[in-house]
């Protein structure tokens, strides 16, 4: 291993360990916990961006990168008029999306006769400020003709431990993730 580049993340230090000699490396999070990545040649970088601007209240509308818009709102008896989703719910979504999508190619890759995916996701807020997330549970539901179990579970943990962005950027932060799976 020859660099070790050290870079921050939103209030959490990632240590990305290099090596040269082989096409990975290593992220790992305060936790610990060490996830294995594609190897980028020195620093490719998607760059994203979202305008989030304040309505009333604590009303925000929220216009992605990509021309889409979102209402993000709070409970009455935050000064909401609970007119949108509230902004820690659509960190949830998001999380949501990103693994559903990952499963669903991966079944697809696999030849898997899928008609239907739903991602449960449950979670734990620590009763502090901030009120962070402490644990996320994501389950999917997976219903198609002739499902191979075994490719679901592949899908499912190829997800977690690999391919979605979401849930290994939220484990590095300290989140105890977990992820099942059910075929009806």
């Amino acid at each position: 291993s020859c660099v070790l580049q050290i870079i921050e993340f939103d209030c959490l230090w990632l240590v990305i360990h290099f090596h040269t000699s082989k096409q990975y490396c290593y992220l790992c999070g305060f936790t610990g916990k060490m996830y294995k990545l594609k190897y980028l040649s020195v620093f490719e970088v998607i760059e994203m961006r979202a305008v989030v601007k304040w309505v009333d209240g604590v009303m925000f509308l929220g216009e992605s990168g990509s021309g889409h818009s979102v209402v993000m709102d709070g409970a009455p008896e935050q000064g909401g008029r609970n007119m949108g989703v509230r902004p820690m719910e659509m960190l949830l979504l998001g999380l949501g999306g990103c693994a559903s999508y990952d499963v669903i190619a991966m079944l697809k890759k696999s030849r898997q006769q899928l008609v239907d995916c739903k991602a449960e996701v449950e979670a734990e807020r620590v009763d502090a400020v901030p009120a962070v997330f402490s644990k996320i549970h994501i389950k999917f539901i997976v219903t198609g003709k002739d499902l191979k179990e075994s490719q679901v579970k592949r899908a499912v943990d190829l997800s977690a431990e690999k391919y979605c962005s979401a849930s290994i950027m939220l484990g590095a932060a300290g989140v105890v993730m977990s992820h099942s799976y059910e075929i009806p």
